[in-house]
């Protein structure tokens, strides 16, 4: 019982932002990321949605480190990222633990290639190359449908429209985040990434609410 409420409240903390998601994503009519009030839900399941938040808030705030370390030249940039993809690796554990080994590797690849996508996307917006950024975006696009296809083949309750749409949204936001750095446009770079971090966290629990539905015997 202190276990499960511990859970409850760590979930709550660590959404953060998540908070004003219902305001905030108000223009959005899919209920992907809506999940039940957290007194309604098992230890596991309370355990899941926090390490699937944990996850997720790493992969943007780690990709923030990396788009400071980019665009302002910094020296530890090769560590920030060799963290970010290692990122990348533990989603793809914990995908493995419910869809085995292979299916967490191939979603491991993927997630690596859109990280490394991202970065040839940084050198060319902050080369102000166009035919590299359109060419680099269009990659990162086709990415993007195939971590969604992957996602909606694994689990029918992660409908390929909404798949997609988390993706596009995600590059978009991240896309924003990282213009306004290179503009130093500090003020516009905060609010993006709020909009950021509150749009992984939907994701995050669309992501668990899935898993939930397939795998009730687990929760």
């Amino acid at each position: 019982m202190k276990n499960h409420i511990m859970c409850v409240v760590l979930t709550i903390v660590f959404a953060g932002g998540a908070y004003y998601l219902g305001m905030r994503n108000s223009s959005n009519n899919s209920n992907f990321g809506m999940s039940n009030s957290s007194n309604n839900i098992s230890e596991k399941r309370c355990a899941l949605r926090t390490n699937m938040r944990k996850l997720w808030s790493d992969h943007v705030w780690w990709t923030r480190v990396y788009l400071i370390d980019a665009t302002s030249q910094l020296p530890e940039i090769k560590e920030t990222t060799n963290r970010l993809l290692a990122n990348q690796a533990d989603i793809g554990s914990a995908v493995a633990s419910y869809y085995g080994k292979a299916a967490g590797d191939k979603l491991t690849a993927l997630l690596k290639d859109h990280i490394l996508i991202s970065a040839d996307v940084v050198a060319a917006a902050k080369a102000n190359d166009k035919e590299k950024l359109k060419e680099a975006d269009a990659r990162w696009h086709e990415n993007a449908d195939e971590i969604a296809t992957f996602l909606s083949s694994a689990n029918p309750n992660w409908p390929l429209k909404d798949m997609q749409k988390m993706m596009y949204d995600h590059l978009k936001l991240t896309t924003d985040e990282a213009m306004a750095r290179l503009k130093k446009d500090w003020t516009l770079d905060i609010k993006t990434f709020e909009k950021v971090f509150d749009e992984i966290m939907m994701m995050a629990d669309g992501l668990t609410n899935g898993i939930v539905k397939q795998f009730p015997d687990k929760f």
